[in-house]
């Protein structure tokens, strides 16, 4: 108890503090409004084929690395988090507006690619802004994991209760309830930005900082691996993330409200993995951390092919949960350290690694699950987070041989 009484008695001492867990709780709200469905919106709402529906995530996902990516940098160099945050809130409310009454594909790819490719930089400017947040705070360095961790957590929050109630919306307002919900999420987001984030500018030394690319950054040691191998879970996620309601609805025989519990159900116990793994990074290697959560995810996919009822994906999330809570929040941490003072380079290559993950596990579904079905599409994510459980080790390896090298004879 005392665990978790001493970081919650922090957080709700400090205002800023409190703001980040409320924009967060915001943003996963959003989210989780719109995630858990697209498949089927793409697929039954506007009649695309999955080859097609993975053809236009990829394009938007794509636009997206390419607009997060310009954006991360002058908002470590020329404007502040708040300006950032504005401009991906505006853009959120505006792109839900468009899905929730638009059907025509090429102005849904147009609105895709533009306006909610730019609202996608929300995620990672909260997370460089809670870093910051913290620096300036009295919460020790080797907590920081821990704290991030929980701010994720509140993201995680939202999704406990998000997908059921889009799924009753859906039933009752259609698709474009649901993205007008999301649309008057991203407005409240807007507000709480307006009224309590401060406008406060980089640093003028910041703009001194050499520009890192992304080929140059992935040049550290090991970093390479991490990113790759969280580019390949991402994928598996995204691809689950889209197969199964699918698989509910056309192979288990199920509906809305099955949908709507199961994703509901990961981030009840994604509560107390996030904490749990927090609080291990900041006391232990969290590269052995982020191997366990490569673990966890080979034997949830390896399990949900051979699911044969709804309700048998509802224990399943469980391991859902523990899986989201390393790559979802340690890894964040992780990839932060790795480029001290630039913290929106470093939250966007975290965000990147999700982005370019989820482009190739769009258009990969989409083949799959056209070519050989649905189930075989949880066989190859089993099969990809393995190469990732891989890549893990390896860099492990390799930095071993270097602490070994640089070791006195």
């Amino acid at each position: 108890m005392q665990r978790i009484l001493v970081p919650a008695r922090t957080l709700l001492a400090n205002h800023d503090l409190v703001v980040v867990l409320v924009c967060s709780a915001l943003l996963g709200l959003a989210y989780s409004f719109v995630g858990p469905f697209m498949s089927m919106f793409g697929t039954i709402e506007v009649g695309m084929s999955e080859w097609a529906f993975g053809i236009f995530m990829t394009a938007t996902a794509l636009s997206a690395i390419a607009a997060t990516t310009a954006l991360a940098r002058w908002s470590d160099t020329h404007w502040s988090r708040r300006t950032v945050l504005i401009i991906g809130s505006v853009c959120g409310a505006l792109g839900y507006v468009g899905y929730a009454l638009v059907r025509d594909v090429p102005w849904l790819l147009a609105i895709g690619c533009t306006v909610l490719a730019v609202s996608t930089i929300s995620f990672s400017q909260l997370f460089a802004h809670a870093r910051e947040v913290l620096a300036k705070s009295h919460v020790p360095q080797s907590e920081t994991p821990l704290y991030m961790n929980v701010f994720r957590l509140f993201f995680a929050l939202s999704w406990t209760v998000g997908p059921a109630i889009a799924a009753w919306v859906l039933r009752i307002y259609s698709y474009r309830g649901a993205f007008l919900t999301a649309a008057g999420l991203f407005v409240v987001l807007l507000g709480v930005v307006l009224w309590r984030i401060p406008h406060d500018p980089p640093p003028a030394a910041n703009r001194m900082v050499p520009k890192v690319p992304l080929r140059v950054a992935l040049a550290q040691p090991g970093l390479l691996a991490y990113f790759t191998g969280l580019s390949l879970i991402a994928a598996c996620v995204t691809m689950g993330m889209q197969n199964l309601p699918l698989l509910v609805l056309n192979t288990l025989g199920g509906d809305l409200h099955h949908v709507g519990i199961i994703y509901s159900v990961a981030p009840v116990f994604e509560l107390p993995f996030m904490f749990y793994f927090g609080w291990k990074a900041s006391r232990g290697d969290q590269g052995q951390i982020m191997r366990t959560g490569a673990l966890i995810a080979i034997v949830y996919y390896a399990l949900l092919a051979f699911v044969g009822a709804p309700w048998h994906v509802y224990p399943l999330q469980i391991l859902s949960a523990a899986m989201i809570a390393v790559i979802s929040g340690v890894a964040i941490t992780f990839f932060q350290d790795y480029l001290p003072g630039q913290m929106g380079s470093a939250t966007n290559l975290y965000s990147t690694s999700q982005r370019i993950g989820s482009t190739g596990g769009y258009l990969v579904f989409g083949v799959l699950a056209h070519k050989l079905g649905y189930r075989a599409v949880f066989v190859v994510c089993s099969g990809l987070c393995v190469v990732a459980y891989g890549l893990f080790w390896a860099a492990r390896l390799k930095k071993a041989q270097r602490v070994a090298a640089l070791a006195p004879a």
